[in-house]
Formats: structure tokens, sequence, C-alpha cells
């Protein structure tokens, strides 16, 4: 009986496919890998705030009165206009860094060190604007008072803006009456040894109350969203009711309790989620700086092959694609 074995050329390789399935190198391979694991797991985040978004529509914060601040320009409010520089800066970012693995694939040392450098300068610019923004967003603009039930009253008047009525947000530090030695911080050193406590409300709710019936043009405005897609303005008496009996905490800012914009989950989603994506951008610009270095040194140069600027650079987009999709969902939608 013959018992000839026909060759098919795959002995000795990794499967029957080869070595490099999709011709790809096992580098780039893992890179797809993570990227795919990566994505669904920003997909999730992403699910998810959009399901809470869906569940409280009508107490969600409005993204034109959140992010309307731009650096040296404090006082006025340009909705959406700096994080629109972040996003222009970090998809740019990502052009240089296609210039850059283009100029390895034609083994242009000086090009891909000039791109490499550019890439690096505008992710150092996103990850320096989102802290920024972060610090922006946590000490807050105007302040508000956080009822019983866990909603936000803000405080504001109508003004006349091009012949229209518009409602104008006020913070609570021009027209809170301050009253002295209400009380104090209890510390370690004037009570229990074992006990300290968070820093006080910059104003006690009487305060707000206060002042609010010393500016008879002062209204309340709720987070609730009404027909026209604007917060819910009450009238001057339903004002200093809610205030007088359903007022409990004086909050500014943000954080992961408290929240002057409106619900605190989306102060929750929003640190947690531009935060994972800021450590992405983070990470990236190490990547990209010891790369970089490595082009300097002629690493690349001798092995012959800029495969590892382009691996990088896969990273470099997605974490560019990611950005899309957050920045549709916070700041757009």
């Amino acid at each position: 009986m013959d018992s000839t074995v026909a060759s098919t050329g795959t002995e000795g390789k990794t499967w029957g496919g080869g070595n490099k399935p999709l011709n790809a190198s096992y580098g780039k391979m893992m890179m797809w890998f993570f990227i795919v694991s990566d994505a669904l797991t920003f997909s999730g985040f992403l699910a998810a705030y959009g399901f809470s978004r869906f569940k409280f529509i009508k107490e969600w914060p409005i993204a034109d009165e959140v992010f309307t601040h731009v650096p040296f320009l404090h006082g006025q409010e340009l909705p959406m206009i700096y994080v629109a520089f972040m996003t222009f800066i970090l998809i740019m970012s990502s052009v240089t860094m296609v210039l850059a693995v283009d100029a390895g694939h034609h083994m242009n040392k000086a090009k891909v060190t000039l791109y490499m450098f550019l890439t690096i300068i505008g992710g150092l610019i996103f990850v320096g604007s989102q802290a920024w923004e972060w610090a922006t967003f946590i000490q807050g603009d105007y302040g508000a008072v956080q009822t019983n039930g866990g909603n936000i009253l803000q405080f504001g008047e109508y003004v006349t803006v091009d012949g229209k009525e518009k409602f104008k947000r006020i913070s609570i530090d021009e027209f809170a009456v301050t009253e002295a030695g209400v009380r104090a911080q209890h510390e370690r050193k004037n009570g229990l040894w074992f006990v300290t406590e968070e820093s006080l409300p910059p104003y006690s709710v009487n305060e707000i109350y206060n002042g609010l019936a010393a500016n008879e043009n002062i209204l309340v405005r709720t987070q609730i969203i009404n027909e026209e897609g604007e917060k819910t303005v009450l009238s001057r008496e339903e004002s200093l009711k809610q205030i007088k009996e359903n007022g409990k905490l004086v909050v500014k800012g943000a954080n992961l309790k408290v929240n002057e914009y409106g619900t605190s989950l989306f102060a929750d989603f929003f640190f947690f989620i531009t935060g994972f994506h800021g450590f992405h951008v983070f990470s990236g610009v190490v990547i990209n700086i010891i790369i970089f270095f490595n082009v300097i040194l002629g690493t690349y140069e001798r092995r012959g092959s800029y495969e590892m600027v382009e691996k990088v650079g896969l990273y470099w987009h997605f974490v560019d694609l990611v950005w899309v999709f957050v920045f549709t969902f916070f700041y757009l939608v």
C-alpha cells in the first residue's frame, strides 16, 4: 500500500494559514486584539451612560451651559469652543501620526522624528487641556442648592438680549448674606481626636435664603427640562418656598457626591469616562516618547523596519476614534 504523504508547504509553521494571518505580524495582531477588547470596554461605558441619560432625560445637564470655559477668557461664556479646540488638536495629532508611519515606510528617519515629535506635542496639549477642564468643572461657576430629594436648584434673573428675554445665571457669591459665627468646622483638635469633618460648604442654606429674599429680581431654576428644552424657572413665591422648605445643602462645583449643574450621575460618568480616556491618551504619549527616542537613536533604522511606529500608530488612532464618540455623547447629543 502506498503511504506517500503529500507536502503542503506549511510544515513547521504555526498553523495551516502560516505565521502571518492577514499578512500581519504577531505584534500587529496583538495590538488589534487589544484594540478590539478595549473598544468593547468603552462601548460598555458609553452604553451605560446612554441608558442613564435616557432614564433621567428631563434632568440631565445641558452641555452648552456646562462647558463654556476658555483659558484666559474668564467670565465669558463660549459654549463648546475649547472642547472643539481640544478635539481639533487630537485629530491633527492623528494626521501627524499617519505622516510618521508613511515616512517610516520610506525609511525617512528625519520625517519620522519630526512627525512623532508633533504627535507628542498634540497629545500633551490634549491631556493638559483635559486636566484644566476637570479643574474648572470641579471648581464650578455659580453654585446651587441641593434639595432633600437630591435635586439641584440654580439661581438667575431674566435679562433682555437682542430684544428677547433670557434667563441669566447668577453666582451665589453675588447675593448670599453671610452670617458670622453660625458654625465651625469640626477638627480633631476641637472635638473627638479620631474624627474629622469634610470642608464646609461656602454658605448655609439660610444665608442663601436671606440673600434671595433681599433681591426681588432673583429666581430659582430647577434641573427639570421643559418642553422648550430649557430648565424650568420657578415663580418668585415658589422660589422662596423651595429654598426655605426643601433646601438641604449649598454646593459649588462638581464631584462624585454633588453636582451644581444637575444630577450627580452626570459628574460620575464625566469623571470616569473622560478620565479613562485621558489615561489612554497619557499612556499613548508616554509610549510615543519612548518610540521617539528609539527613532532618534536609530534603533528602527538598524532593524530595517519602522513597524513599531506603525503599531503605536494603531493605538493612537484608536484613542482618537474613541474621543470622537466620547465627544459626541457628552458634548453634542
